[in-house]
């Protein structure tokens, strides 16, 4: 094989179950390593469950915390029950909209709106933008994983403007991770991460939202560069040969889009699914398991309006669902890897010693090194809010000390929680959504990878800042 015929390290990249596998391998091992600990669960004033900072202790490793060959396979089985809630929203996601896809109404109006676009010659790019913004907003307002449901009317959206399938998982997932990532008013981290701090809730406002802005601008430029460089050479598209069907609308037919009666009911009915999802999110805090029942009342409501029967509606639901089956098994075994490491007791121990280089460090530097070591973190605790309960009781005050402003903070957690979690194959939410997507992992790590560096760098420079102006 020449040199030119020699592959990039990102193509050597492994299929993700294959990733994920050798992470809990790694794992694995490392409860012979890495000492067990543990950090004295304590309830706070605000009612939540937080840790002592000051108790971390070792405690005695038992065989049953090292993780045996056989444990390492058991593991699976169990991940895959805790993560039951996030796999069967996969699969009631796919089956949902299957049957709106079954019904047509999706597809034709879409095209009707692509239609209205090039008869105004307006820029699809224009068209791209005001997608990215939209779900930057809903991920900063509402949330990530709770917004799982949006991701094929997203797609189906970027598709019609006349882009790959890549970017229509940047403008939909990207977008909806910088947003949450970057969000002033994320209640998962900003939020839980602010009442540990002591920190009246949402402060620092200005400063975030500036944040978020920027990171939204770069993740538009991000996928219009990666357009380019596909529209002038199309054999760089990522995701070419992956199929797209249902996804589609036919850009040489778009005067034949239409909707009937029917159809425009159809589309009514998905609007109510959006409104009524947003609203129990943010006025009743729904989460999965609310919206997963969400999937299945409005599959129903779409296939009566559609006129489907009983029995075509539950075969059309089936075969949605058996599409992604692959995106919910990945999901499970995923959730494997925490298995392993709660048996080993090896997360707290995790925690202690990334905290302990930041006692080192100038303040600037303590800060970006903050959204460093909560990075290595999200790996292996990929729940903001959970992340937060662990960490920010150390990192509080650990900045005291070392005289990092609280404020800067909660911002190196959000930034270090929020920003990896668009590249960490322990994500759930993730990895759901690019099942839905028909993404593989490896072929988004490839594509986002340089839009979490440059978010990162971006929240380098507004750290540093804000550790000048003593921002609080």
């Amino acid at each position: 094989m020449s040199p030119l015929q020699k592959k990039l390290w990102y193509e050597r990249i492994p299929n993700a179950f294959i990733i994920i596998f050798l992470i809990m391998v790694l794992v694995a091992v490392l409860t012979y390593i890495i000492p067990s600990g543990q950090f004295e669960r304590i309830m706070m004033e605000n009612g939540r469950e937080g840790v002592d900072p000051d108790s971390f202790h070792y405690i005695e490793k038992s065989p049953s915390m090292k993780t045996s060959p056989f444990d390492l396979f058991r593991s699976i089985p169990i991940g895959m029950v805790q993560a039951g809630t996030v796999m069967m929203i996969v699969f009631l996601a796919g089956g949902m909209f299957k049957i709106l896809q079954e019904s047509g109404a999706m597809e034709n109006g879409i095209g009707m709106a692509v239609r209205k676009i090039e008869e105004k010659n307006i820029s699809p790019y224009w068209g791209l933008a005001l997608l990215t913004l939209l779900f930057g907003f809903f991920g900063a307002a509402v949330g990530f994983e709770n917004l799982i449901g949006f991701v094929p009317l997203g797609i189906m959206v970027a598709l019609g403007l006349g882009f790959d399938l890549m970017v229509g998982a940047g403008a939909v997932i990207g977008a909806l991770a910088v947003g949450f990532a970057t969000s002033p008013i994320n209640a998962y981290t900003v939020g839980v991460a602010h009442e540990i701090a002591g920190l009246p809730t949402f402060s620092g406002m200005g400063l975030r939202t500036i944040y978020v802005l920027v990171s939204l601008a770069l993740m538009y430029w991000h996928m219009t560069s990666y357009m380019k460089k596909v529209e002038k050479d199309p054999t760089r598209s990522l995701v070419k040969g992956i199929s797209t069907e249902g996804l589609t609308i036919d850009r040489n037919q778009l005067q034949s889009y239409h909707l009937d009666t029917r159809g425009k009911i159809m589309l009514l009915a998905f609007f109510s699914f959006i409104a009524v999802v947003v609203y129990g999110v943010v006025v009743h805090q729904w989460y999965l398991d609310e919206i997963a029942a969400l999937f299945v009342i409005y599959a129903i409501i779409f296939a009566v309006i559609s006129g489907m029967s009983s029995e075509k509606m539950v075969q059309t639901f089936i075969k949605g669902a058996s599409a992604v089956t692959g995106g919910a098994l990945i999901v499970g075994l995923a959730r494997a890897i925490q298995v392993i490491m709660a048996q080993g007791e090896i997360s707290d121990t995790i925690v202690y010693s990334l905290s302990l280089p930041l006692r080192q460090l100038s303040p600037i530097l303590s800060a970006i090194a903050m959204t460093i070591v909560q990075g290595v973190i999200n790996f292996f605790i990929p729940s903001g809010s959970g992340q937060a309960m662990v960490t920010m009781p150390i990192i509080v005050p650990l900045s005291d000390i070392i005289n990092v402003g609280r404020q800067i903070a909660v911002l190196a957690f959000q930034i270090g929680d929020g920003v990896t979690n668009m590249i960490i194959p322990t994500s759930g939410g993730l990895l759901a959504m690019l099942a839905i997507a028909r993404v593989p992992f490896d072929k988004w790590f490839r594509f986002i990878i340089g839009l979490v560096v440059k978010v990162y760098i971006a929240g380098w420079i507004i750290l540093a800042i804000a550790t000048l102006i003593n921002w609080q």
